[in-house]
């Protein structure tokens, strides 16, 4: 769901569209990814990784708990001696990109440290959540605090208004994480309710709803809904029926559910359902490529012309497949 392929090595779809569509902040990274506090997903860094593509396209990681790390001048270094060194640095990176033409690596990292310079002033402004009025971070539960629900709900509230901040501050693709999957068996730390799905989702739930409402109320309420694209996605259902042997359900890829709002698409409307028993998708059924084709086409992007030439293929976020879902535009 991330990249549009079962394996390894594949760009993550931030990595597709920012690579497609460039940056608008000079400041700022293109493409965000704010992990859980509990930890990364289980394809970790798969899930914002350019694979293929230059690296200048990774989704930097950071959230409201854990800011990016070595961002702020060590004591005892000037302003003068931090411009001269970063001068110096310059000088010698245009010298070294210049023997080494086409270099895309090399090239990425430059831009990565010239762009780490200008963050040293941006991402102390953009993560200083204690900045909002009492009244946002109480709608989005940031300020709650007294057990696990509340606390990880507060975290989860702060991501939820860092995600905003970057929007409004002209960050192509913000990408949040909720649910973290954590190495050591399931306990309360993901989704992944195999064998235990009421004790899990008795936490994951409230700490998801009220923030995740909150959020899209917000971005409505300062009209970044009428040029953003919210994507809800998972990476598969539960079953319907109980897993042998376990009070959990196994995973279900055959039937479940993605909502999309904001920018161009149709509100309130439905498209597709399951059977009746809620195993499988039988009406207007969707693929992952034909999910992409239509966010592509959403952002003004041709899902069939977008391909970057590796190992002999030239590859696509939606590989061969996919068509727009046009019922759903608004």
């Amino acid at each position: 769901m991330c990249t549009g392929f079962t394996l390894d090595g594949f760009p993550s779809a931030g990595s597709w569209l920012t690579y497609a569509l460039g940056s608008e902040t000079e400041d700022l990274p293109a493409y965000v990814a704010i992990s859980d506090v509990r930890g990364t997903p289980q394809s970790s860094v798969n899930c914002w990784g350019p694979g293929f593509l230059p690296a200048a396209f990774q989704g930097t990681e950071f959230n409201a708990s854990k800011p990016v790390r070595n961002i702020v001048r060590p004591e005892g270094i000037s302003d003068l001696t931090d411009n001269a060194t970063r001068a110096f640095l310059k000088r010698q990176n245009k010298r070294h990109l210049k023997e080494y033409p086409g270099d895309s690596e090399l090239a990425a990292r430059i831009a990565s440290y010239e762009l780490a310079a200008k963050m040293q002033m941006s991402i102390p402004e953009v993560s200083d959540i204690s900045s909002e009025p009492a009244h946002v971070l109480r709608d989005y539960g940031a300020d709650q605090s007294g057990n696990k629900i509340k606390d990880l709900r507060a975290a989860y509230g702060k991501n939820c208004i860092l995600a905003r901040r970057l929007i409004e501050k002209g960050v192509r693709f913000v990408q949040l994480f909720n649910g973290a999957y954590q190495t050591g068996g399931e306990g309360v730390s993901n989704w992944d309710g195999h064998k235990k799905i009421k004790e899990q989702y008795s936490i994951h739930g409230p700490v998801l709803d009220q923030p995740t409402a909150a959020l899209l109320k917000d971005m409505k309420a300062r009209g970044l809904l009428e040029n953003t694209l919210v994507i809800f996605n998972s990476e598969f259902g539960r079953m319907p029926t109980f897993q042998k042997g376990a009070s959990g359900r196994d995973h279900n890829p055959s039937g479940f559910t993605s909502w999309l709002a904001g920018a161009g698409v149709k509100a309130p409307f439905s498209y597709g359902a399951t059977d009746d028993f809620s195993h499988k998708a039988v009406e207007n059924v969707a693929t992952v490529y034909d999910f992409y084709a239509t966010v592509m086409h959403i952002m003004g992007l041709d899902h069939e012309r977008l391909s970057f030439y590796h190992n002999g293929i030239e590859r696509r976020l939606t590989d061969v497949h996919g068509h727009v879902i046009k019922e759903i535009l608004s």
